[in-house]
């Protein structure tokens, strides 16, 4: 599935706020969390079409994805 690049910058920009907020850290501190996960990568590429999930949901598996490290 081919994904508007403009919807999907739309959604990396809400996961991110998203992120800042469940985090409480600066935006500049979620762009760098997220820009350098997993999950970023699945969404860029399209696997598991990880762009139609919610962001709530997006920002949990970043945080999994952290506890793993």
């Amino acid at each position: 599935m081919t994904v508007n690049s403009r919807l999907l910058q739309h959604k990396y920009a809400n996961v991110i706020a998203e992120l800042s907020a469940s985090l409480q850290i600066s935006l500049l501190d979620a762009m760098d969390i997220f820009y350098n996960s997993n999950t970023y990568q699945e969404m860029r590429f399209g696997i598991a079409d990880m762009h139609c999930r919610s962001d709530k949901y997006l920002v949990e598996e970043i945080g999994l994805e952290r506890s793993r490290d």
